[in-house]
């Protein structure tokens, strides 16, 4: 079982008033960033309640969530599992979160002011289930890869991961990553968006069953917006929503994170598979879809050498400015 750090202030604080929002944040080996990230959080009114499920952190950063959930009345750390997979733990925190309104925030991204209300306020009379995703940038102040995509096929992913669909004219038609496009001046329906922050109503997603806990690691949010447009429902990408991703900031190895995200896919495409030409198809690329994933990082590792992760990574502020329009010194 887990162990659920819930101070007595803080069961004061909760029996007073229903939190309206709740931030859910999955930790795995996370590093620097993690505080960062945290301190975003606790900084934004809109977050009543901020519920933390340690899969798994260093010795140093496990006892300053224990601290911080023991000083901080907002907080909710769930710790004592291990590392059980990204959906379960992030079902375990929307189970164990109290507001109406859920947001699921990566450990290695980091809210701009009003990242929160702007998810909110895109989820008004919008059919139901419905899932908001948030404008994602890279450390630079470019717009990440991810975070607005169109649908996602077999051969769309193989396409994409490859990077043929990016080189090969003939080929674009079949690119589904969109953060080269002009940005929607308003929320506009996205098949797929990315899972690194994002807003569901807390009704929404328990009518959806949660994430698939098939899934381990990745994919999961893109089963989320799939489940959620085939039942009626809407998928917004919030382009007023801003936040910071760092990315690749987990200890675990990138091959292991891939091959995750690989098998995956390759779960997805079967349990899309309606019709006996597509389960066979699917189950035909699965080999090349799971070759093309691991063989990312190795390509990555080759072209950098050992020269080990830049340290601006974790260093934002210079790119917020522009995220945020604020003017640059």
């Amino acid at each position: 079982m887990y162990i659920a750090i819930d101070p007595e202030h803080a069961r004061a604080a909760s029996s007073k008033a229903r939190p309206r929002v709740s931030v859910i944040m999955v930790v795995y080996m996370t590093g620097p960033a993690l505080m960062e990230s945290v301190r975003r959080v606790l900084a934004d009114p809109a977050a009543d309640e901020f519920v933390i499920v340690d899969n798994g952190s260093s010795l140093a950063d496990a006892a300053w969530l224990r601290e911080l959930a023991r000083r901080e009345p907002r907080v909710r750390l769930l710790q004592g599992l291990g590392n059980i997979g990204f959906a379960r733990a992030a079902n375990l925190g929307a189970t164990s979160a109290k507001g109406d309104a859920l947001v699921f925030l990566n450990p290695d991204a980091f809210l701009t002011p009003g990242a929160i209300a702007a998810l909110l306020d895109a989820a008004r009379d919008r059919p139901s289930p419905c899932v908001i995703g948030a404008r994602v940038f890279n450390t630079d102040g470019t717009e990440q890869r991810g975070a607005r995509r169109g649908e996602i096929t077999p051969v769309t992913t193989l396409l994409s991961l490859s990077k043929l669909s990016a080189l090969l004219p003939p080929l674009r038609r079949f690119e589904i990553h969109r953060e080269g496009e002009p940005p929607p001046p308003y929320p506009v329906d996205t098949p797929t968006i990315s899972g690194a922050c994002f807003h569901m109503s807390a009704a929404d997603f328990q009518t959806l069953g949660g994430f698939d806990e098939g899934y381990f690691l990745h994919v999961e949010d893109i089963d989320l917006c799939w489940r959620a447009r085939r039942q009626g429902g809407s998928v917004l990408f919030q382009p007023n929503a801003h936040i910071v991703h760092v990315g690749s900031t987990s200890r675990e190895s990138p091959l292991v994170i891939e091959w995750h995200k690989g098998r995956g896919l390759v779960r997805y495409f079967l349990k899309r598979a309606d019709r006996k030409r597509r389960k066979a198809l699917a189950l035909a690329l699965a080999p090349l879809i799971l070759f093309t994933a691991v063989a990312r990082p190795l390509l990555r590792q080759l072209r950098r050498g050992r020269m080990g992760r830049p340290a601006e990574r974790l260093r934002p502020a210079l790119a917020e400015r522009s995220i945020s329009g604020a003017p640059s010194a």
